[in-house]
């Protein structure tokens, strides 16, 4: 086994972007992919670790780029100024993010039809807001993301099966934006799950996060059981599909 990795350029409109493909090269078959949108500080290191990862259990894992080739936010206000005009446009992040997905289809590892995404905060909205859009994925995986509806998809169907790995007490989604979100996926005929981690906060899967004022820990149990999880459906999810 020998994982191969190589940076993909791409274009959303006239933005440059360029995500991470990792792959496993004693397989030449193409095989199911997992695209990994990042957390609001952009793509880097984590996220190239996770698609490794990914690689390494057989997948092939692409961490896309939502902000632009080499843009990264150094300090949460960066990182906030980074996000917000996603925030206020939400058909632009969903844009993106489906772009994304349309290039992970198009790589020569990869098995078109079998394709999900997962991502971390701002990442796991990407991918609620992808299953929101329609999208013909087939399951979706939020860590410790934000659950607030767009606003432009109501009324839509959400074929994508949904997972949201969560932590009870996380300061940016409270305990009733998960009873909307609930409510939300069951209106638009989702099969979806939530797995509340207790005394847990948010980015508990990122080992560098050590702010409670905030509401940024990491949390190695959560860590482990999240990632857990995610194994179990991609799983289920590749082998029913």
């Amino acid at each position: 086994m020998t994982i191969q990795t190589r940076l993909v350029a791409y274009k959303h409109g006239p933005v440059e972007l360029e995500g991470m493909l990792a792959w496993d090269d004693a397989d030449d078959r193409p095989r199911p992919a997992v695209a990994i949108a990042h957390t609001w500080a952009g793509r880097g290191a984590f996220e190239e670790n996770k698609a490794v990862a990914l690689a390494e259990s057989g997948y092939v894992g692409f961490a896309v780029d939502m902000y632009g080739r080499g843009i990264l936010g150094g300090s949460p206000q960066e990182n906030a100024g980074l996000m917000s005009p996603f925030m206020e446009d939400r058909a632009l992040l969903q844009d993106r993010i489906n772009r994304a997905v349309d290039v992970l289809r198009e790589q020569p590892e990869v098995d078109a039809g079998r394709i999900a995404a997962m991502g971390f905060c701002f990442g796991g909205l990407c991918v609620l807001d992808l299953a929101r859009s329609g999208s013909d994925v087939l399951g979706v995986v939020s860590f410790h993301g934000m659950f607030g509806a767009p606003g432009n998809t109501a009324g839509n169907s959400i074929r994508a099966r949904v997972l949201c790995l969560h932590g009870y007490d996380d300061p940016m989604a409270r305990p009733e934006s998960v009873l909307a979100l609930g409510t939300e996926l069951s209106e638009a005929g989702a099969d979806w799950q939530v797995h509340a981690y207790g005394n847990t906060v948010h980015a508990f899967t990122n080992p560098a996060a050590n702010d409670p004022a905030m509401g940024t820990v990491y949390s190695p149990v959560a860590d482990r059981r999240s990632w857990v999880a995610l194994g179990n459906f991609l799983e289920e999810l590749f082998l029913l599909d």
